[in-house]
């Protein structure tokens, strides 16, 4: 330990000065020279370590989360009836598919991290793309992932606490130890937060199944007596808010677009994945509510907290222990998932310059350490806040909203770019359908709502006066480039990191794809002043070449001469000899 810390503390004080400038010298090298063996992104950046497999499961690890075991009961509440609820549930799952597969087209023609910030940023530009990022990074990735890690702690907790609630400050303690745990994980290694995203999916694929073969095994008993569409409600209204509930439990469907750069032919495995998961969510979502229907009355439904639980006690005995655990494997994985793809958006955003540059840092380790540390930060901050579903409620339909104007990207880049590379392309009707949905999705809520709608929008226009003081050109403070910078050299310090290297070939590429001339030029300048300076430096050489080399006095070659004539003269005297 006592070694481990003196390196450490060597490598913080005196190398990590050292490592910025040789990694800022060596990527102007890579630009300069085109690096033949950096990868996609340049050295230091990213790596493609995802497989197809890999894809499935972060989809349906971040969509299976508590969402299965809690959602049943809003869907009711506001249908009125069980088929009823088992139609949005699968309406859900259809809406869901219906945005991957415009997502698909989307992934596959901006190949970049940040998902749909980094579709608004190319379509309609840097301050509606800060507005989504903002929102989203700020208070709605944080807040989720502390939630489903409140939820975890309940479920770990409640075999320990049988007769009443866990304390709460036991609860967040464990909740804050979940995500410390993880985000250790995840400044590790790409491939062993995988592995916990593969292991745990697993598990809650379990716990689901086992809950699906109890299912079916009461339908074989008969048990449908609470199929039927009786009290189903006609309120359009109730009707959107139940869609509201059922599209919560199917959240996560597009979190696969946000590591794009990481996934192994992302042509190929994206739609794959986006398509295999889904589907397979949908089925087992929409046989998981059949299975507690066969068992529970909708009353018994309405008035559980947790359904998976009342259903196993009242079908599996002492089996019923083992529920609460599976939920809490559930929600770890979907933490993670969360933390996993969360971090990449900050990534993409401060590589966009609309985040602090200190999260563009890549550890040693090819993982974004600063942008995981960063949402774990706000994560533990927001435990602290006594009534945090408040707060994600104020700001949820703006995740719908971003999702919208995201799907709203499609057919407005089909005008504006036609000429982009579109390895699949989808029918327009989807995307109209899609963003009518939407609209009416949202608005349905907010009209039901007004006061917590109202409060939502005025924490949107937050970011507002934040882009206008710091990001600008015109407006933002200019005395906090220094103040960033220091901030900057700490955060490289203490997580070993560095600014990864980019080729020239992917500047010119990302450039021309945003359509931003300014950029293509300030990026092609940036090209021809490497490249001669690189020529300037090889001149520099040759004339210093030149100049040590020691020069040939006249005296010296007139000696050289005379004895070569010399030579000549006595080889001549010799042949004279002979003959």
């Amino acid at each position: 330990m006592y070694v481990y810390v003196s390196k450490l503390t060597y490598v913080i004080l005196y190398r990590s000065p050292k490592i910025k400038e040789e990694c800022e010298s060596e990527a102007l090298k890579s630009d300069a020279e085109g690096d033949p063996e950096a990868k996609d992104g340049g050295e230091g950046a990213l790596e493609a370590k995802m497989s197809l497999m890999n894809g499935i499961t972060v989809i349906v690890g971040s969509i299976i989360g508590s969402g299965i075991f809690v959602s049943p009961t809003g869907v009711l509440k506001y249908t009125g009836s069980v088929n009823a609820s088992l139609l949005v549930w699968v309406a859900s799952g259809v809406f869901s598919m219906v945005g991957a597969y415009c997502y698909a087209e989307l992934g596959t023609m901006i190949r970049l991290s940040g998902a749909d910030y980094a579709y608004i940023m190319e379509t309609f530009g840097p301050f509606a793309a800060f507005i989504r990022l903002w929102i989203e990074c700020m208070i709605v990735r944080p807040c989720s992932q502390a939630i489903v890690a409140l939820t975890f702690s309940v479920y770990v907790l409640k075999p320990i606490f049988p007769e009443c609630d866990p304390p709460e400050d036991a609860t967040r303690l464990l909740a804050a130890c979940c995500i410390l745990l993880l985000t250790f994980v995840n400044c590790w290694s790409v491939r062993a937060a995988t592995r916990v995203q593969d292991w745990f999916t697993y598990a809650k694929l379990l716990a689901l199944f086992i809950i699906i073969a109890a299912g079916i095994y009461q339908l074989c008993r008969g048990e449908v007596q609470h199929f039927t569409f009786e009290g189903t409600t006609n309120d359009v209204t109730s009707i959107a808010l139940s869609f509201y509930s059922g599209l919560f439990a199917y959240n996560g469907w597009n979190y696969l677009n946000f590591i794009i750069e990481e996934l192994k032919d992302p042509v190929r495995n994206l739609p794959r994945a986006i398509a295999i998961s889904c589907t397979l969510v949908t089925v087992v979502y929409t046989f998981t509510n059949v299975a507690f229907y066969t068992t529970l009355s909708p009353t018994e439904v309405l008035g559980s907290a947790a359904v998976a639980v009342t259903f196993a006690e009242r079908l599996f005995g002492w089996f019923a222990l083992s529920i609460p655990l599976f939920v809490a494997a559930s929600t770890f994985g979907a933490v993670n998932g969360v933390l996993l793809t969360s971090s990449r958006l900050f990534y993409a955003g401060a590589a966009q310059g609309q985040m602090p540059e200190m999260l563009t840092m890549v550890s040693s380790r090819a993982t974004p350490a600063a942008a995981v540390l960063a949402v774990a930060l706000l994560s533990l901050v927001y435990l602290t806040v006594s009534d945090i579903y408040a707060l994600i409620n104020y700001v949820g339909f703006a995740t719908w909203l971003s999702i919208g104007a995201a799907v709203l990207c499609l057919p407005v880049l089909r005008y504006t770019r036609p000429n982009l590379e579109r390895p699949i392309k989808v029918n327009l009707f989807f995307p109209v359908i899609y963003i009518i949905c939407t609209i009416l999705v949202v608005a349905f809520p907010a009209f039901a709502s007004p006061a917590e709608t109202g409060v939502g929008c005025l924490m949107i226009l937050t970011a507002v006066p934040v882009y206008l003081l710091l990001l600008h050109p015109r407006t933002r403070i200019k005395c906090l480039g220094s103040i960033t910078n220091v901030a900057t050299l700490l955060v490289q310090k203490l997580t070993l990191s560095a600014r990864p290297k980019i080729k020239k070939e992917v500047l010119l590429k990302e450039a021309a794809l945003s359509g931003n001339d300014a950029l293509v030029k300030n990026v092609t300048a940036k090209k021809i002043i490497l490249s001669e300076s690189k020529k300037s430096e090889k001149s520099k050489v040759n004339d210093q070449e030149k100049v040590s080399k020691p020069k040939t006095r006249p005296v010296e070659k007139r000696k050289k001469r005379q004895k070569t004539q010399l030579d000549d003269t006595k080889l001549m005297l010799k042949l004279m000899k002979k003959k």
